[in-house]
């Protein structure tokens, strides 16, 4: 039988808030969304998820002032590596930097 210890999971979470610099425009948000999407053609990303700030209890550890999130999986990092210079995020970049006013990322490896 085949165990979940075997199987084979991404090790570096890339997680990336950004801040738009119209907050209130629904179409900034669904064209970087949009834009977030492209890069899941990224070879090395192992799973991609788009979000934005979810409605749970207000509390002082909570930060929902970011407007759009996308949390990676890549293998390593190799694999993140990879991912800064592709073409396609590049080209991201290039297209939907207009949009926001500040990105804070965060990356792990498991321990």
């Amino acid at each position: 039988a085949f165990s979940k210890t075997m199987a084979k999971k991404p090790k570096l979470p890339h997680h990336v808030f950004f801040w738009l610099k119209n907050p209130s425009s629904k179409e900034d948000r669904d064209k970087l969304i949009a834009g977030l999407r492209k890069l899941e053609k990224i070879e090395t990303i192992r799973s991609l998820q788009i979000g934005v700030p979810a409605d749970t209890e207000k509390r002082p550890v909570v930060d929902n002032s970011y407007a759009v999130s996308e949390l990676m999986f890549f293998d390593d990092v190799q694999g993140q590596n990879v991912y800064q210079e592709h073409l396609l995020h590049k080209k991201f970049i290039e297209e939907c930097s207009m949009l926001w006013d500040k990105v804070i990322v965060y990356d792990s490896v498991e321990v």
